[in-house]
């Protein structure tokens, strides 16, 4: 019986050790002992001081090219016009007529608001 009390006195010493050894490990390891920087103060302040002021740069502005006002006040005045004919030619559709200048009519309007999109872009 004493080599059984033995035997579970060793296992029990071992798992101990081996417990008190995994606490170990992570202790030393953990990143509350790795927060020490190589660099300096003065470098680091420097480093934090560039960052902020990166920061507080605003973004520079880009100039527009020169609009033609009077181009695109023309081409929003023929988009407005074509547009205005679209619906009577649903009406048109409804009674079983497709007018034919009506697919030219929406290309139109497609390339009248991409130009002025492309005009206006920032």
């Amino acid at each position: 019986m004493s080599g059984r009390i033995l035997a579970f006195q060793i296992r029990r010493s071992t798992v101990k050790l081996l417990a008190c050894s995994l606490l170990f490990f992570f202790i030393a390891t953990s990143p509350a002992s790795a927060q020490t920087d190589p660099r300096s103060p003065g470098v680091r302040q420097g480093e934090q001081a560039t960052a902020q002021a990166e920061k507080d740069i605003p973004p520079p502005i880009q100039p527009h090219p020169h609009l033609d006002l009077a181009k695109l006040r023309q081409d929003a005045d023929d988009l407005a016009r074509i547009a205005q004919t679209i619906p009577l030619d649903v009406m048109s559709i409804q009674r079983g007529l497709l007018p034919k200048d009506m697919i030219d009519k929406l290309r139109q309007i497609e390339k009248l608001s991409k130009h002025l999109r492309d005009q206006i872009k920032p």
